[in-house]
């Protein structure tokens, strides 16, 4: 059975990749930028579900965009 928002969070992980791109960053200056390690940013990134949705808005704010921005990107 598929997950309710799998489609969701492949969006998130899609923009937060290219959002991350776009700036030049590696997955780990992102990571340090939110205090987080760069683990969680590649769960995030590779749409897996296990990540705390307060780390996905540290990496909203550090990549200057608001969370509903993450989800309509394309």
């Amino acid at each position: 059975m598929k997950e309710k928002f799998e489609e969701h969070y492949k969006t998130i992980g899609r923009n937060v990749k290219k959002l991350r791109n776009a700036q030049k960053l590696t997955q780990l200056e992102l990571a340090n930028k939110c205090s987080v390690n760069r683990e969680q940013i590649s769960r995030i990134e590779n749409a897996r579900r296990d990540y705390m949705h307060s780390t996905l808005l540290e990496v909203c704010e550090a990549l200057g965009v608001s969370v509903f921005e993450i989800m309509k990107l394309q």
